[in-house]
C-alpha cells in the first residue's frame, strides 16, 4: 500500500537539488506541488513554479522549507539565487493549522508557529533522517579534506569531535580507509564504545592535551569547542571542517587570525549526493503529511 496525497496542495519554499527529487515524488503521490526559488530550466514535471513567496503560500496546506532552515534574518536558501525572506507580514498570511516542515527552525520561527497555530515539524534530528543523512555528510566531509590537503586521509591523524549520529558514521569511514582516528566525546558510555571500536577516545575537557597532533579535525559538536584556548594548540597546516549546525563549533575569527584553515560545510547531503538525500526526504515527509492531514489516505 502507498500513500495517496491527491488533493493536497504543497508549497516547496526554497531548498537545494535534493528538493527536486522530493518534489517529483510528491507529485507521483498525487499532490499538487507549487515551488518558489527554483530555476525554470530544471526538469520539473507537473510542478507549478512561481516567482513570489506569497503566491506559493496561498492555498497551501503544507509548507516545506530547506533542511538548513533560514538564516537569523529569515533568509531562505534558493536554487535560483533569488531572495526569499520569511518575514512577519509573510507569517501573517500563513493560516492556522498549516503544516510547516523544516530541517531545523530558529527560535523566532518556533515562536511564530506557536502564535499562529502552525503544525511545526522539525525533521533534521529525526533518526530516520539524521542517521541516513550522516552517510552523504561524512562522505562530503572527507571529500573536502581530500581536496584541501596535500596528504592522504590514510595514515593521517584525524580527529572527530562528537560521537552522535554523524560522528559515529564519520569515525567509521575514516578508520576504514586507514586514518589514525581520535574521537572526542563527553559521556562515559560513548568513550567506552569509541575504545571498543578501535578508535582513540578523548574527553572534551582533555582536548588541549592532544590537539597538537591533529592534521584533520572534523567537528560535529553543535557548541563552541574549538575556541581561543584550543585553537592556538593546533598546528598551522591542519584543516578544520566544521559540520555542526549554525553557528558551528569553531571560533572562525580566531582560527583565521592564527592562520588555521577552518571551513564550515552546511547542507552537504544536498551538495554531494542530492539524489540519495532527496530520496531520504521522499521516504520521510509523505508519511508525516499523512499523519497530520487526516484526509490523506492509503492507496490500495
Amino acid at each position: 500500500m502507498g500513500i495517496d496525497l491527491t488533493g493536497i496542495v504543497i508549497a516547496v519554499i526554497g531548498g537545494d537539488r535534493r528538493d527536486l527529487v522530493l518534489m517529483q515524488d510528491l507529485v507521483s503521490l498525487g499532490a499538487r506541488v507549487r515551488a518558489v526559488g527554483f530555476a525554470t530550466g530544471e526538469k520539473l514535471q507537473q510542478i507549478e513554479l512561481v516567482a513570489e513567496l506569497e503566491t506559493a503560500i496561498t492555498g497551501a496546506q503544507v509548507l516545506i522549507l530547506p533542511m538548513q532552515g533560514t538564516d537569523p534574518d529569515g533568509k531562505i536558501k534558493t536554487l535560483d539565487n533569488s531572495v526569499l525572506l520569511l518575514t512577519q507580514p509573510i507569517a501573517n498570511i500563513i493560516p492556522h493549522g498549516t503544516i510547516f516542515i523544516i530541517g531545523a527552525a530558529r527560535e523566532f520561527l518556533r515562536n511564530w508557529a506557536t502564535a499562529y497555530g502552525w503544525k511545526l515539524l522539525e525533521i533534521a534530528e529525526m533518526d530516520d533522517v539524521a542517521i541516513l543523512n550522516a552517510i552523504p555528510s561524512a562522505e562530503g566531509a572527507m571529500q573536502i579534506a581530500m581536496e584541501q590537503l596535500p596528504i592522504t586521509i590514510h595514515g593521517s591523524q584525524s580527529f572527530v569531535l562528537g560521537f552522535g549520529r554523524l560522528g559515529k558514521t564519520l569515525a567509521r569511514m575514516l578508520a576504514a580507509i586507514g586514518a589514525i582516528t581520535t574521537v572526542a566525546a563527553r559521556k562515559s558510555a560513548d568513550l567506552a564504545r569509541i575504545y571498543e571500536l578501535g578508535y582513540r577516545p578523548v574527553k572534551f575537557d582533555q582536548l588541549q592535551d592532544y590537539m597538537q597532533e591533529a592534521e584533520i579535525i572534523f567537528n560535529t559538536a553543535p557548541q563552541l569547542v574549538l575556541d581561543e584556548k584550543v585553537l592556538p594548540l593546533i598546528r598551522k597546516d591542519a584543516l578544520i571542517v566544521d559540520l555542526a549546525a549554525y553557528p558551528g563549533g569553531t571560533d572562525f575569527k580566531t582560527a583565521k587570525e592564527l592562520g588555521i584553515a577552518a571551513l564550515t560545510a552546511p547542507g552537504l547531503p544536498g551538495k554531494v549526493a542530492p539524489t540519495t538525500s532527496g530520496r531520504i526526504l521522499a521516504r520521510v515527509i509523505p508519511p508525516l503529511i499523512l499523519r497530520e492531514l487526516p484526509q490523506c489516505h492509503l492507496r490500495g
